[in-house]
């Protein structure tokens, strides 16, 4: 069993007082002694407790307008003398230093500063240093020494203390070392991306969440989620969301960003099996759902507008992993809560990130997320005959459904309803084949519907077989050296083409 080390002395010097008193008090009632400075003194003299300030201690004031405060031989061998060892025991008796078992302290706020969107003089004043030393100091000492380096740590540190008084077991103490290390190393982390400016010479990325999955993309890998999904959304209902879900979720998130319009989606293993727009909820869910009813079971819905009870009695009649909206009426939410299991979320926001991080090799790749969104002005009509109003429509609605799918993709929409994809082939002509037999299969008339390609088509053949399948309008972003051919097809079979000069290749 840990031999437990008493706690005598502490050094306390923290920017937020918040959740400090209760321990403070704990502390006291153990007879620790307490070390501080400016703020934090005054704070802990207004509970009606002795603190012996740092200055007394170092024999220094705090200098340089409170840049230079606790770095001082005075301090930092109370904190890292190790307490076995001899010659440190003799040097900081010679020193009259005294020794420190506990340092609670905490960080400028850098990151809130920047977020400000503060001038550059301002951001770098919040910039620690006496703090990061501190907590760098006791963590590395933490055979002898208990580090709190977040407010975010009392919790754990005030159970300790109920639990075992001012005793702290080697276990203890390197707990809140690995602790500590976590915040000093996000800090750095974010100091170098803010002069990093988005370079990208290096990658330095760090959060503070972890949620620990049930288990990963399978049952026999683990997962772990790394970031803040509560920043995101709201979960009202059901069970814990899984890896897979976690993953439909946000290809469903990305989806919805596109679409202004009240607009219900279905997802399965990241792909829109079904989505329309329509004027309401319950007509939008209903043509999504004739897009692929089968492949809905057990999908991810997501819709941008509030959920009304006529939908949800619509809705609630398939199974389902989850659903997304901005809202629900009271009604239909009783209607959805009647599965237990049912991953009910409210959407708060969209992601804001501009980054995609994949982990591949010995290393991570990094690229921009593709934000490109095409309007009617960026369609370059390249055949003779132009789209019709509505053909227009619906050639910007299938350009940012096939963005969205993974390539090769082909995408088939009439009348702002997905009728059928091809999704994720080797062939660009295998998945445009993919997409019609689907549409037949549920019954769809493609006469009038229109084509959207994610990539160019190298050769005329998708364009004659989706001709021949009756749809009349194809939206690509060309570049092909042999874009003349497709062009000429449709030409001489009275079909247009618009082309967008953006491909939109998601692998």
């Amino acid at each position: 069993m840990s031999v437990s080390k008493k706690i005598k002395k502490a050094l306390i010097s923290v920017f937020r007082k918040d959740g400090l008193a209760e321990i403070l008090v704990k502390l006291h009632k153990e007879g620790v002694e307490f070390y501080s400075t400016g703020g934090t003194q005054s704070f802990i003299e207004s509970l009606g407790m002795f603190c012996r300030s740092v200055e007394e201690l170092t024999g220094y004031p705090s200098i340089l307008g409170g840049r230079v405060k606790t770095l001082h031989p005075k301090v930092f061998g109370g904190i890292l003398n190790r307490r076995e060892n001899k010659e440190d025991r003799e040097q900081i008796q010679q020193y009259e230093i005294p020794e420190i078992d506990l340092v609670i302290v905490d960080l400028y706020p850098f990151c809130e500063t920047v977020a400000s969107g503060a001038e550059e003089q301002a951001v770098v004043e919040k910039i620690d240093i006496g703090g990061i030393s501190l907590i760098r100091a006791a963590a590395k000492n933490f055979k002898d020494v208990v580090i709190v380096a977040s407010k975010n740590q009392y919790a754990a540190f005030d159970k300790m203390l109920s639990q075992q008084g001012a005793y702290s077991t080697i276990e203890d103490r390197k707990w809140f070392a690995k602790e500590a290390f976590a915040v000093s190393s996000g800090y750095d982390a974010a100091i170098f991306n803010y002069f990093d400016a988005g370079e990208g010479r290096y990658f330095r990325q760090t959060f503070d969440h972890a949620k620990i999955l049930r288990y990963g993309e399978n049952p026999h890998q683990k997962g772990v989620f790394y970031g803040d999904f509560n920043e995101l959304f709201e979960q009202l209902h059901g069970k814990e969301i899984s890896y897979n879900n976690l993953l439909d979720i946000h290809s469903a998130m990305e989806l919805m960003t596109e679409f202004d319009e009240l607009t219900f989606a279905i997802l399965k293993h990241n792909n829109a099996c079904g989505i329309a727009s329509r004027s309401t909820v319950k007509e939008a869910w209903n043509a999504a759902l004739a897009g692929d009813p089968v492949s809905a079971f057990g999908g991810v819905l997501i819709c941008n507008a509030k959920i009304d009870p006529d939908a949800a009695g619509e809705i609630t009649k398939i199974f389902f992993e989850v659903i997304i909206a901005p809202a629900y009426d009271e009604k239909a939410l009783e209607i959805l809560e009647q599965k237990k299991n049912r991953i009910i979320l409210i959407q708060k926001r969209n992601s804001e990130t501009n980054l995609q991080v994949r982990s591949l090799l010995n290393g991570i790749l990094v690229q921009e997320r593709d934000l490109s969104i095409q309007k009617e002005e960026d369609l370059k009509i390249v055949t003779d005959k132009a789209p019709t109003k509505q053909e227009i429509e619906d050639l910007l609605f299938a350009n940012k459904l096939v963005k969205n799918t993974k390539s090769n993709a082909i995408v088939l929409v009439k009348n702002k309803q997905l009728c059928a994809s091809g999704v994720g082939q080797t062939s660009r002509v295998d998945a445009l084949k993919q997409a019609i037999e689907k549409a037949k299969a549920f019954h769809f008339d493609l006469k009038g519907a229109v084509m959207a390609s994610d990539a160019f088509f190298p050769f005329p053949d998708c364009v004659e077989i989706a001709s021949q399948a009756g749809i009349t309008a194809i939206i690509q972003p060309g570049g092909s050296i042999k874009d003349n051919l497709s062009i000429e097809y449709c030409n001489k079979n009275n079909r247009t083409m618009v082309t967008t000069g953006i491909r939109h290749f998601k692998h």
